[in-house]
């Protein structure tokens, strides 16, 4: 592929390459600039908060909460987001490196095939979250006959390989070129052929904009709306947890609609590159919400699920508490030891003895 194929046709503005292949002018580069640390900003927040906060829901739905349905369900998706926090590293630094990769190719690809995964399976998370609450709301006789732990593992493996099918594409797309002295790490959907690679590109947008977005939106809302009417109409009691599902699914769709927003618009360079910079200013600020998003579910559970607060109240203060009486006893017998060294022969026996 020749250096002038590299155009608006061939790549996208997503997570990995919305730096402009393009030479930045002077009056844009305090723009650039402010984008770059923008990014790396919220990247880091994301980071440290995603890591340390699904970590804890991680570790308390595995080993201090009993294992229910609805611990099945928070487990799936802190999983899911604390392996995409931990890759982020990877795009803090091509941030930093003003968008030069320095991982090699199988990265590139591995980097952009977990974001992509990590996207299906939160929302395929959440829409099978909010079918459930429903059902179990409301056909309680089918809850006490199907819903069980062993078939929400099974429901939480089908979602893992449905996102890893979609996201494969990323697999076979994602390349590295060398560009102006630097390695960029980008979908590659054409060789020559500047109309297939056209249909590719229209081809992903669209699935990513249907499946990760349009289709779960309407599920939830719908069984959302079916809910509302149930409750007029029978006395059913909205729990926390109910509370705690609905903020975490408007906080994905605040936090992604605008990635898929500038998607579609995206589209559009195909025909017409007049939005070229807009997009270049809009779509790393909306890469940056909806990767911010893997950090704040694990505010949400503590914020509505206070009986979690009080679980890692007590499990840090046993620690805590463990932790001292060990370094006492640690310290106590290595004050003996030193006492016994410092004494002649008949004073450490006298001392044992007594």
């Amino acid at each position: 592929m020749k250096m002038e194929d590299l155009d608006y046709e061939n790549y996208t503005y997503d997570y990995l390459e919305y730096g402009d292949f393009e030479e930045v002018k002077p009056e844009g580069y305090v723009q650039k600039q402010a984008l770059h640390i923008t990014s790396v900003i919220v990247y880091s927040l994301a980071f440290v908060i995603g890591v340390i906060g699904n970590g804890i829901v991680i570790w308390l739905t595995a080993f201090k909460i009993k294992r229910t349905v609805n611990t099945v369900w928070l487990q799936n998706l802190a999983i899911a987001d604390f392996i995409f926090v931990l890759f982020l590293p990877f795009s803090i630094d091509y941030v930093l490196r003003d968008f030069n990769w320095v991982f090699g190719q199988d990265m590139c690809k591995l980097n952009s095939f977990v974001c992509t995964v990590n996207m299906y399976a939160s929302v395929l998370s959440l829409t099978v979250l909010s079918l459930d609450r429903y059902i179990s709301l409301v056909h309680l006789r089918w809850c006490q006959k199907f819903r069980t732990v062993q078939m929400a593992w099974i429901v939480c493996l089908l979602i893992w390989v449905v996102s890893a099918l979609i996201s494969s594409p990323a697999l076979i797309f994602r390349e590295t070129i060398n560009y102006q002295q630097k390695v960029v790490c980008f979908n590659n959907f054409h060789n020559v052929d500047r109309h297939i690679a056209m249909i590719r590109h229209i081809a992903m947008v669209t699935l990513r904009t249907t499946v990760g977005f349009l289709l779960p939106f309407l599920t939830i809302s719908m069984t959302a709306i079916l809910l509302a009417i149930k409750m007029k109409s029978n006395t059913i009691h909205i729990s926390s947890f109910s509370r705690m599902v609905l903020a975490v699914i408007v906080a994905f769709f605040l936090c992604w609609a605008p990635f898929h927003t500038f998607g579609l618009m995206e589209l559009s360079l195909h025909t017409s590159p007049d939005l070229h910079r807009a997009m270049s200013v809009g779509f790393p600020l909306a890469t940056s919400l909806a990767f911010f998003n893997s950090c704040v579910n694990p505010l949400l559970y503590g914020l509505f699920r206070k009986k979690m607060w009080a679980i890692l109240k007590t499990s840090c203060l046993s620690l805590t508490k463990s932790s001292l009486r060990e370094l006492s006893e640690n310290l106590s017998a290595t004050e003996s030891v030193l006492i016994r060294a410092s004494c002649s022969p008949e004073e450490a026996a006298a001392s044992t003895t007594v």
